[in-house]
């Protein structure tokens, strides 16, 4: 043994200290992040003079995780609104035809037929109309 690894070996037991110095990195695992630890990293890393790789060092988490909240913040995922999977429907309910009295001159044209309706509301359809589309449109509006 030299006089350096004698040293070493015994500097526990006279109180002096090793030069040697070791560095933990990573924490290793799997780590819960809440959301708003999860917020604050991205404010570090996207936010004015951020940087990816410094918030990645600073709070020891991997980019592809950074990478992955910031694609669920932007989407409303990461504050737990998440996007409806169906269509979302309204309810929808029809009220009365509002007539106006504006009276405007329609020229007669070949092959148009004006309807007059008992409330006074007034159609004006064509040769082309499809009739089935007309019936219902004419029982509507009579209600």
């Amino acid at each position: 043994m030299d006089d350096f690894e004698d040293e070493r070996a015994s500097s526990h037991t006279r109180g002096r200290m090793t030069t040697q110095i070791e560095v933990v990195g990573r924490v290793s695992g799997r780590r819960r992040w809440t959301v708003e630890q999860k917020l604050a990293i991205l404010r570090d890393a996207f936010g004015p003079e951020g940087s990816v790789r410094a918030a990645c060092d600073r709070h020891e988490v991997g980019s592809g995780a950074i990478y992955t909240w910031r694609r669920q913040a932007m989407s409303g995922e990461l504050a737990g609104v998440r996007p409806p999977s169906l269509p979302a429907f309204s309810e929808v309910e029809i009220a009365d035809p509002v007539v106006r009295d504006v009276a405007l001159p329609v020229p007669p044209r070949c092959g148009q037929i004006s309807i007059e309706l008992p409330k006074g509301v007034r159609l004006t359809v064509d040769a082309m109309v499809d009739a089935d589309a007309l019936a219902r449109v004419i029982a509507v509006l009579g209600r």
